[in-house]
């Protein structure tokens, strides 16, 4: 589909400034569920090999995020990683905000973007829009707020 507004109005953000907010977002995450899930789960935590430990582990580390993740993109149009780096998420055909679920779209598509060693995302640095895969199928675009 073609976009509906003047792309020229703004600068895609490419790889790099991605990357940087995805390791920002990354270890905020970490520094909420790392502590949350060791008060739980204690020493279990060190020596556990499954997936999911439990119905708190569940919770922690796999809702929570994901719902933390949709307000930031709802309601901020960015994670914290991208608003300290001016990065925001738009809507490819109107260049509005994502709706919910377009958001809920987009986390998901993070799933096949990384499974063929994170073709998906490293695509963004060959892409004329700077879209990775995840981009491409929730219809967003990422870019940097002048």
């Amino acid at each position: 589909m073609e976009e509906v507004f003047d792309s020229e109005e703004f600068e895609y953000a490419g790889f790099w400034a991605r990357f940087f907010a995805t390791i920002i977002d990354t270890v905020i995450i970490i520094i909420i569920t790392l502590p949350l899930t060791m008060m739980v789960y204690g020493d279990e935590l060190l020596t556990n090999t499954s997936i999911l430990m439990g119905p708190a582990d569940l919770l922690i580390n796999y809702i929570l995020p994901f719902v933390a993740v949709i307000l930031f993109w709802y309601f901020k149009s960015a994670t914290p990683g991208k608003m300290l780096l001016k990065i925001t998420i738009i809507d490819a055909n109107d260049g509005g905000k994502m709706s919910v679920p377009q958001s809920i779209a987009r986390y998901f598509a993070y799933i096949p973007a990384m499974l063929p060693l994170c073709l998906g995302f490293i695509w963004v640095a060959w892409d004329a829009k700077k879209q990775g895969w995840h981009d491409k199928l929730a219809k967003t675009l990422v870019i940097k707020q002048k």
